[in-house]
């Protein structure tokens, strides 16, 4: 069966383009006086803006829509107080994580419970369940690891975040009718996907201060293809068998 899975890495590529420029641009300005790259790097709550920006143009899942949502909120505050307009510390932002986590454990509660116009997690539902047989896989970790076992033989794919964290996903018991995409998302964390030697890895990935590697077996044929594609910002991305 097709997969399911629409990706949207051309528009995210293309903001996370016009990104790099623009700070090659600065970096030019300076090199030729005209600009004060000092006073520029005070401004480095931009990387959360930044990296929520690709997130939320790279991502398919609600939970990953409030998670870019956060990190673009928490660069705003951030930059607010350098520019002395509110006063906005760690010590506040830390309750502000805990909030954002738990509306997000509720919200994907109901959603599996089908409260949300979502539908309900089970065999065939796409979600994983509690055997770990699900289709499509929806997998976040921030701050913590996630370990993940997937036994179905129609395995379609899915997104997979770690922010500040690890998550493993065993899909050796697995099997692919044709093609299934993983979108990735690693920052400052790392993601590890292991695969049955029969699959064919393409890996679309870009690695922005961090690494895609594959380390997986030459498939006999290429009749199962699992594509990587997303991002590894200040993380990694392993796959293998």
């Amino acid at each position: 069966m097709k997969n399911n899975v629409q990706h949207k890495g051309v528009t995210a590529q293309v903001v996370l383009g016009l990104l790099v420029i623009a700070m090659g641009l600065l970096f030019l300005l300076d090199n030729l006086g005209l600009v004060d790259m000092h006073r520029a790097f005070s401004f480095w709550p931009m990387l959360f803006v930044i990296v929520g920006t690709v997130k939320l143009c790279d991502t398919r899942s609600q939970g990953g829509t409030l998670l870019g949502a956060g990190l673009v909120g928490v660069g705003i505050l951030l930059m607010l107080d350098r520019l002395d307009i509110i006063d906005f510390s760690v010590r506040t932002l830390w309750p502000l994580v805990l909030i954002g986590l738990g509306g997000y454990l509720v919200s994907k509660s109901l959603r599996s419970r089908g409260m949300l116009g979502g539908v309900a997690a089970g065999e065939g539902a796409g979600m994983l369940d509690g055997t770990g047989s699900g289709e499509v896989v929806d997998i976040t970790a921030i701050l913590g690891g996630y370990e993940r076992r997937v036994a179905t033989q129609d395995f379609r794919g899915g997104e997979i975040t770690a922010v500040m964290g690890g998550c493993e996903l065993d899909m050796r018991s697995a099997s692919i009718h044709g093609e299934a995409v993983i979108n990735v998302f690693a920052f400052w964390g790392g993601v590890t996907i292991k695969c049955p030697p029969d699959w064919t890895v393409i890996l679309l990935g870009t690695p922005i201060l961090g690494g895609f590697e594959e380390k997986t077996a030459v498939p006999p044929d290429g009749s199962k293809r699992l594509v990587i594609r997303g991002y590894a910002i200040m993380g990694g991305v392993e796959i293998r068998n």
